[in-house]
């Protein structure tokens, strides 16, 4: 009876080793077990916030470009301005003085030049008589260079004059644009020049919203053409504005690109010089590689991930993305399909084996 029950205990025994459903144990030496995970590209996007700053959509500091005083200010800071309108009247005396003077010269030279003009068309017209000798081609050649010279004084002081009527013109400012006056830098009798802007004018019914995006970022597109943002003054309002324009380079100082959007500000509800928040979406123009952080290894020499081929760990050399809440955006010798170990350390040396475990 012994020999029977130990006879059916072990025919039992290897009844269980034979039944496919039961796992296989790993052999006694067998080596670490690893978890692994299979890679797959995908479309990449990230939601980012980035300070900015509110610029008026254009900004004039008006300057006197002549030296002189200022006889009249006829807006203040805070008024609104039309284009055109006169804002400023400056009185120079020396410069008045001195376009009288050209204007009389002007009148001189024109005199002289009339004059000149008439000799010459009288003795042209006297030579063309048939009676030979009247004019003598001498006396006529001299009448035409003096009237060829006496044109070109008159005609350099016109110009002369036209000019510093133009000069005489710059002692009245005018607004350049709608807008409105942000800064007042002088009063009715301050001697001005060229070294200190008298008034300031903003086009502030529309802004430039200028956001400068870190250079990791300016490959991806924006999700959407507009952006909300918020200000410090309305904690809890967001404001949209649409995109209008790239500076299309890298600023060396910040290794950022220079993003503007422009804001309807109608109602002139945001200050210019505001500082702002801007929430901007970003989607990678081509798929690429999310991995989990611990699989990416750096050291100080490279930054690579584990690769499993074959069997064995390979080290493959990738460069860091966008960092997204799915995990780290990854590119380099990396294909679908390939198997990555999870927790990659540069202790697993490249040939290693381990027993690999795909995680689910």
């Amino acid at each position: 009876m012994k020999y029977f029950i130990a006879a059916l205990g072990i025919t039992l025994l290897a009844g269980c080793h034979d039944d496919p459903a039961t796992p296989a144990a790993a052999p006694v030496n067998a080596p670490d077990t690893v978890p692994v995970f299979v890679i797959h590209d995908t479309n990449v996007t990230k939601n980012i916030e980035l300070p900015a700053e509110l610029l008026p959509y254009e900004q004039a500091a008006l300057f006197a470009r002549v030296q002189g005083y200022v006889k009249d200010l006829k807006v203040d800071m805070g008024d609104k301005v039309r284009q055109g309108q006169t804002l400023a009247i400056i009185e120079a005396p020396e410069l008045q003085t001195k376009y009288a003077e050209f204007q009389a010269s002007l009148q001189a030279a024109k005199a002289k030049y009339m004059s000149s003009a008439d000799v010459y068309q009288r003795l042209s017209k006297a030579a063309q008589a048939k009676t030979p000798g009247i004019v003598a081609p001498v006396d006529l050649e001299r009448s035409r260079n003096q009237y060829l010279a006496d044109s070109a004084s008159y005609e350099a002081s016109r110009q002369l004059t036209r000019s510093y009527k133009e000069v005489a013109g710059y002692l009245v400012l005018t607004a350049p644009f709608d807008g409105v006056v942000t800064a007042r830098n002088a009063d009715r009798g301050t001697l001005v020049g060229n070294n200190q802007a008298i008034l300031t004018v903003q086009r502030n019914n529309k802004l430039r919203l200028r956001v400068a995006v870190p250079e990791l970022y300016v490959a991806s597109g924006a999700v959407s053409k507009t952006a909300n943002f918020r200000v410090d003054a309305f904690p809890n309002k967001l404001f949209q504005a649409a995109l209008s324009r790239k500076s299309e380079s890298i600023d060396p100082q910040t290794r950022t690109e220079l993003w503007e959007y422009v804001f309807d500000n109608s109602n002139r509800e945001l200050k210019t010089g505001s500082f702002a928040y801007v929430k901007l979406g970003l989607q990678r123009t081509g798929n690429s590689f999310i991995l989990p952080p611990t699989a990416v290894v750096t050291n100080q020499e490279r930054k690579f991930v584990i690769r499993v081929k074959e069997g064995k760990a390979t080290w493959v050399d990738v460069r860091s993305g966008m960092s997204t809440d799915k995990g780290q955006e990854v590119f380099g010798d990396l294909n679908n399909g390939d198997t990555l170990v999870v927790r990659a350390t540069d202790e697993r040396k490249p040939g290693s084996t381990a027993w690999w475990k795909v995680g689910h």
